[in-house]
């Protein structure tokens, strides 16, 4: 009897022992087969160029398929949603960025998700400013201006942005509350459409991404006013910031990080760091996102916890300073 039970143990324990060396060996040679990565915005936006040039190189590192996907809808929430419930199996991920993650939990009533305990971070891939523009029309030619301009004519301005709670939209808010404006928000499904619509003067105005703006101020179709980050961009460097021009302290700097779904294995989180990591100290990767207004960073998923962290409490102070009420 004795020697059966311990028969009996042994079983148990030996085959939990190849079970878990099963799981580790599973994780170590992640991946397996093609990974998705989701963007929550349209196709051909500051975030799409950068999930597809990171994924076009991901390919290479990895060894599989990286596939990225678009799902826009409600600034970047409803992507940044479905991942969070996704299986935690490092087969789905997102791009995420600074508007969904962490301006939207203050912003809207539901979200639904946690931006901390839902999603698990691998690392921000790169930093962008915004460019303040508007349709040549607009008699302004400088941010006080456009400030006298619009106080002139209240409600008759109106600004794009790529969709509701995105830093696109919370830069006019921002700039509404800093100023005593009341620019008038217009919401497009992506940063494209919305250019389209400043492009064809349907709106006045707009605080676009600098891959999206870029184009349009080299070809003289709409008038640059500022940038919104603390310090000038260098694709940009006779451009003002906000701050510069007259508001203090105006700082949005929009960010675009790949994350997972919370309890995804952290050896899967860690080769995925590593990947990004390698592919952004790239000087061909470099180069491709200063052409479209972006500087690479690359760092840990610690240290980008740390961030999301920092802009969740910052932006939370930002929207109930300014009185905005979540939709």
């Amino acid at each position: 009897m004795k020697f059966s039970r311990w028969l009996q143990w042994w079983l148990i324990s030996f085959s939990a022992l190849l079970l878990g060396q099963g799981t580790v060996q599973a994780q170590v040679n992640y991946p397996t087969k093609p990974i998705r990565i989701l963007v929550g915005f349209a196709a051909g936006g500051n975030t799409d160029i950068v999930t597809r040039t990171l994924a076009a190189r991901m390919q290479d590192v990895l060894g599989q398929p990286v596939i990225v996907e678009n799902k826009p809808g409600a600034g970047g929430v409803v992507a940044t949603d479905f991942v969070a419930k996704a299986a935690p199996d490092g087969y789905t991920l997102l791009m995420s960025s600074l508007g969904p993650h962490t301006i939207s939990p203050s912003l809207l009533k539901s979200v639904g998700f946690d931006p901390l305990a839902d999603l698990a971070p691998i690392s921000n891939v790169t930093f962008n400013a915004l460019v303040l523009m508007v349709n040549p029309t607009v008699p302004a030619r400088s941010v006080s201006e456009l400030i006298s301009y619009a106080k002139a004519n209240p409600g008759k301005l109106n600004f794009g942005s790529s969709g509701v709670s995105g830093t696109t939209h919370l830069s006019g808010e921002v700039f509404n509350t800093m100023t005593g404006t009341k620019l008038v928000h217009v919401a497009f499904r992506g940063g494209p459409p919305a250019i389209g619509a400043l492009l064809a003067g349907d709106i006045q105005m707009m605080f676009a991404n600098i891959s999206d703006a870029l184009p349009q101020i080299r070809g003289n179709k709409v008038r640059p006013l500022a940038v919104t980050s603390s310090k000038r961009v260098p694709q940009l460097p006779d451009l003002p910031t906000l701050a510069e021009s007259g508001l203090s302290g105006y700082d949005v700097g929009p960010w675009n990080g790949l994350v997972a779904p919370a309890k995804t294995p952290p050896e899967i989180i860690g080769k995925l760091a590593e990947a990004v990591q390698r592919i952004t100290r790239e000087q061909a990767f470099r180069d491709k996102m200063f052409e479209v207004g972006s500087s690479t960073i690359g760092d840990s998923p610690e240290q980008f916890r740390n961030t999301i962290r920092h802009d969740i409490t910052r932006w939370a102070k930002i929207i109930q300073d300014a009185g905005i009420k979540p939709e």
